[in-house]
């Protein structure tokens, strides 16, 4: 009776009715043994998960790595810039220098030119800043010159870029309602923007640079809508046919142009017109 007594009242010796001690033992070390098994699987599911793909509808750019503007050298001291004329009717307001070369002053017409004491350029009520032509007084002459040949480099390099990889034929040259995001855009012909007008999207720093093999039309009332902070200075329409801006058109970037840029009346530019023919103007707000 007193081994009955003992086993009984020794909590050291006391088990749980039907569990042996050797049971428990290697029942735990399952137990421990499922928990680490557990765990290796889920480190090995969780690395090797697949990176989600990106839709086709969403451009990707790497802003860290922006292609610069488009170099104009000496031609940038311009607004407006050309080779055979620069004419005006009506009332218009340009911000910044314009001038003609290699044709003589006689093709800048409409603007009421006012020659300056020294020669070397003119002035007008209507052009905040000065007037240059290839008869003017030296330097003007040579100054010119070199401005017309950094203009027409600056089209050769600006059609010739292959960075970033361009996005070609984008909606078949209709972009129309559109947005943008920054970067090369080429098309072998002509780009159309109707009065749904198109939004470019991008930050401070950011390019776009439009190849346009043919022309460049934009109708009447279409506005170049510019979001996220974009600069009108750093958006290049690189036209080899003709630039025609409709009535009341808004327009925000720099046109390079091979032949004509014409713009109707009311139309507004913020940035630059650089033609290697002749550039028209109809009561016109052009500023840089």
């Amino acid at each position: 009776m007193s081994n009955e007594i003992h086993l009984t009242t020794n909590p050291q010796l006391r088990q749980r009715p039907g569990y042996s001690k050797p049971f428990i033992m290697v029942w735990s070390l399952v137990l421990l043994f499922g928990v680490i098994m557990s765990g290796c699987q889920k480190d090995n599911s969780t690395s090797t998960l697949p990176t989600p793909a990106m839709s086709s509808n969403v451009r990707a750019f790497n802003h860290d790595i922006d292609p610069p503007p488009v170099n104009l050298g000496t031609a940038g001291e311009f607004t407006i810039l050309t080779e055979t004329g620069i004419s005006t009717t009506g009332v218009t307001s340009i911000t910044g220098n314009i001038g003609v070369s290699p044709i003589a002053a006689t093709a800048i017409t409409g603007f009421g030119l006012i020659m300056n004491t020294n020669g070397q350029s003119s002035h007008t009520p209507i052009v905040t800043g000065s007037v240059y032509a290839a008869n003017y007084a030296a330097p003007t002459p040579s100054k010119m010159t070199t401005a017309i040949n950094d203009m027409r480099t600056a089209f050769t390099a600006a059609n010739g870029r292959t960075f970033p990889a361009p996005i070609v034929q984008e909606y078949a040259g209709n972009i129309s309602g559109r947005t943008l995001p920054p970067g090369l855009y080429k098309w072998g012909t002509g780009v159309l923007i109707s009065n749904a007008g198109v939004t470019l999207s991008g930050q401070a720093d950011d390019v776009w640079v439009f190849q346009i093999a043919q022309n460049l039309t934009v109708n009447n009332g279409a506005i170049i809508h510019l979001t996220g902070g974009a600069q009108a200075k750093n958006i290049f329409w690189v036209v080899t046919g003709k630039a025609t801006l409709g009535t009341t058109v808004n327009f925000s970037g720099i046109i390079l142009s091979k032949t004509l840029i014409s713009l109707n009346t009311g139309a507004t530019v913020t940035g630059g017109l650089f033609a290697q023919t002749a550039v028209t103007l109809i009561a016109n707000t052009v500023k840089p």
